[in-house]
C-alpha cells in the first residue's frame, strides 16, 4: 500500500519503539501567560472542531497530538484526542478488507478467544499493571462510537432503526456499569456478556462486539498501543523490512486533493514521473476530493502488478494522467548521502527511518563517502519518526567506541537490557547530528547516544520526547488468518546518562531558532539563511 504522512502509524521503535508525548518541564505561568494560553487553546480546540464536523477524523488526530505537545495538561484537548483517535481507530479498521473479513468469519468462541489473548499479553508485557476496568470502559467507548458510524451499520446493523440502537447504547453502558472488572476473566465475561445482549437486541454479531472490545483494551493502555488488524500487521512488518507493494509514495489530504509529501526514488510512482509537491486529483476516476488521508491509501492500494489512473496537476497548474504500476518498493532508509565541500572534506547523509537494512544502507554509504574524501560528517535526523530499536543501536556502535548506548527498563526483568558500544569498526570522524521535533524514537536513542558519550554535536531544535519501547505480538491462534496482533509499550528507555527521554527529549548542543532575532538577542543561530540548520551544522564542523 502507499506509504501515508500520517504519525499516528510512523512513530515508533519496534524491539520494535513508540512515542510518548513530549512534555516537558515549565515554570509557574503568569497571569497573563495563562489567559494567552487559554487563548490559544480555544483557537486549536476551534480548529480541531472543524475537523470533526467534516469527518475527518486522521485530521483531527494530528492536530490535537500537536497542540499536546504544547499544552499536555489541558483536560479538554485530552478528552478531544481520544474522542478523535476512536473515531479514528472505528473508521480506519472498516476500511480495511481484513479486519471487516475477520468480522464476517469469526465465531462468538474465536472471538473471545483473540480477546482473551490480547488480555494476557498485556498481562504478561505491558509496562505498567493493567486496570480492567479501564479496559472494559475503553472497549465500551469504542463500540458506542461504532454504533453510530455508517461503516459499522453497513456490515452489522442493517434494517436495525436508530431507536433500536439508542437503546441498546444505553443498556450497554448500565451493564458495563453494574458488572464491573477486576481482573482477566471477570472483564471477559462481562464483554461476552455485552456480545449476547448484542445479538439479542440487534441481531448484531458477537464478533463485532468482541472485537471493538478488544481494540478499545490495547487502545486504552496509552496512545501507542493498538490492536493491529492482518493487514495492519503486514505493514507494521513491511516497514520493519523496508519494503512494501505499492506505488512509492508518502501522501496527505490537503485542498481537496492528495498532496505528494514525497515520492521515493526508483519507485514505480517516481518511474512514472510523479514529483513531490504535485496533487493527485482523481484515482480510477474517483475524485479525491473530501477523500481522507486513509481512505485514499485504501483507494491506491492493490496488489503486485495491477494499474493504478492518476488524475495529477503540477505546481504550475497542469494537468495530466499518469498509468502507475503497482510493484515492490524498497525503501531507502539513507537518501542523500553527498560531499557537501569536497575540499574540506564535509559529507552529509540524511537518515529517514530506522529498519532491518538501514545499518548495511549506512555501511555501504559510509565507504563511498570516505572513498570521496570525507573527513567529518552531517547526519540529518529532521522529520525521521524512529523504527527499529536495535537499527539505531547498530548506528550508534558505527560512531560510539565504548561505554552504553540506551539503557531499557519494564514492568518485567526481561524487558530491562544495557546495549552497549564495541570498539570494533567505529568511525572517528567529526560529527554533527541534525534533530527537529519530529525527530522521535530511534532517532532519539541515536541522538541521545551521541550527545551522553560526547562524541558529536547535537544541532536544531528539541526532539520529539518519545521514551517507550514497543514489541508488536501477532495473534497467532489456531485456524485464524485474520487475527491480527497487538502493538503494546513493554518499556521505557533512558540515554546513556541515565536520564530519561520520555517528555524531555533531546536538547541540541547548538539551537536553531525559527526566528530572524539577533545572536545576540537569542544566543542561536538565525534562520534566515535555506537550510538554518546545516548552516549551523557546517559552521560548527569548520571550528572544529
Amino acid at each position: 500500500m502507499p506509504r501515508t504522512a500520517s504519525r499516528l502509524w510512523s512513530l515508533l521503535v519496534v524491539a520494535v519503539v513508540a512515542i510518548a508525548p513530549a512534555f516537558g518541564q515549565a515554570s509557574a505561568p503568569t497571569a497573563v501567560e495563562s489567559s494567552a494560553a487559554r487563548v490559544r487553546v480555544d483557537e486549536l480546540l476551534r480548529e480541531g472542531r472543524k475537523f470533526e464536523s467534516g469527518e475527518q477524523w486522521g485530521e483531527a488526530l494530528s492536530h490535537y497530538e500537536e497542540a499536546l505537545r504544547d499544552f499536555p495538561n489541558d483536560r479538554t484537548l485530552i478528552e478531544r484526542h481520544d474522542q478523535a483517535r476512536i473515531h479514528f481507530d472505528v473508521g480506519r479498521r472498516y476500511h480495511d478488507e481484513s479486519f471487516r473479513r475477520a468480522v464476517g468469519s469469526l465465531t462468538r468462541s474465536d472471538a473471545l478467544a483473540i480477546y482473551n489473548d490480547v488480555l494476557l499479553k498485556i498481562e504478561s508485557h505491558y509496562v505498567h499493571s493493567p486496570n480492567y476496568g479501564q479496559l472494559v470502559e475503553h472497549g465500551r467507548a469504542m463500540l458506542d462510537t461504532a454504533l453510530v458510524k455508517p461503516s459499522f451499520a453497513e456490515q452489522n446493523l442493517r434494517g436495525i432503526d436508530r431507536e433500536q440502537v439508542v437503546a441498546f447504547r444505553e443498556e450497554v453502558r448500565r451493564t458495563v456499569a453494574a458488572r464491573g472488572a477486576r481482573n482477566r476473566f471477570e472483564t471477559r465475561e462481562v464483554v461476552a456478556e455485552v456480545a449476547d445482549l448484542g445479538a439479542k437486541r440487534l441481531g448484531l454479531p458477537t464478533s463485532a462486539t468482541i472485537l471493538e472490545f478488544t481494540c478499545g483494551a490495547a487502545a486504552s493502555l496509552d496512545h501507542y498501543s493498538t490492536y493491529l488488524t492482518a493487514d495492519q500487521l503486514r505493514d507494521v512488518f513491511s516497514q520493519i523490512e523496508g519494503n512494501f507493494v505499492g506505488l512509492g509514495i508518502e501522501i496527505k489530504a490537503a485542498d481537496d486533493a492528495l498532496l505528494l509529501v514525497h515520492v521515493i526514488p526508483g519507485s514505480p510512482a517516481a518511474i512514472a514521473g510523479l514529483r513531490t509537491g504535485e496533487r493527485i486529483v482523481a484515482v480510477d476516476g474517483r475524485s479525491a476530493k473530501g477523500v481522507t488521508t486513509d481512505g485514499a491509501a485504501s483507494l491506491l492500494q492493490g496488489v503486485e502488478g495491477s494499474i493504478c489512473t492518476l488524475s495529477v496537476v503540477s505546481a504550475t497548474g497542469e494537468t495530466r494522467e499518469l498509468r502507475v504500476r503497482r510493484a515492490n518498493v524498497d525503501v531507502p532508509s539513507i537518501e542523500n548521502a553527498k560531499m557537501l565541500d569536497a575540499k574540506t572534506g564535509m559529507a552529509y547523509m540524511k537518515v529517514a527511518s530506522f529498519q532491518k537494512t538501514t545499518a548495511r544502507d549506512l555501511d555501504t554509504a559510509l565507504w563511498q563517502l570516505h572513498n570521496a574524501g570525507m573527513r567529518s560528517l552531517v547526519i540529518d535526523l529532521r522529520g525521521n519518526p524512529g523504527g527499529l530499536l536495535t537499527a539505531a543501536v547498530e548506528i550508534a556502535d558505527r560512531f560510539v567506541s565504548s561505554g552504553t548506548i540506551v539503557s531499557t527498563r519494564g514492568r518485567s526483568p526481561q524487558e530491562d537490557f544495557n546495549y552497549t558500544a564495541h570498539r570494533v569498526g567505529t568511525w572517528q570522524v567529526p560529527l554533527v547530528v541534525l534533530v527537529d521535533g519530529d525527530s522521535a524514537s530511534a532517532s532519539e536513542i541515536f541522538a541521545a547516544a551521541i550527545q551522553d558519550n560526547r562524541r558529536g554535536t547535537i544541532v536544531g531544535r528539541r526532539s520529539y520526547g518519545k521514551g517507550s519501547v514497543q514489541g508488536i505480538f501477532p495473534l497467532n491462534l489456531v485456524g485464524m488468518e485474520d487475527g491480527g496482533g497487538v502493538r503494546l509499550t513493554t518499556a521505557k528507555f533512558y540515554g546513556p546518562s541515565g536520564r530519561p527521554i520520555s517528555g524531555a527529549g533531546v536538547t541540541p548542543d547548538v539551537a536553531v531558532q525559527r526566528t530572524a532575532k539577533p545572536i545576540a538577542e537569542t544566543g542561536a543561530i538565525p534562520a534566515d539563511g535555506e537550510d538554518a540548520d546545516l548552516l549551523a551544522a557546517q559552521q560548527v564542523l569548520q571550528r572544529q
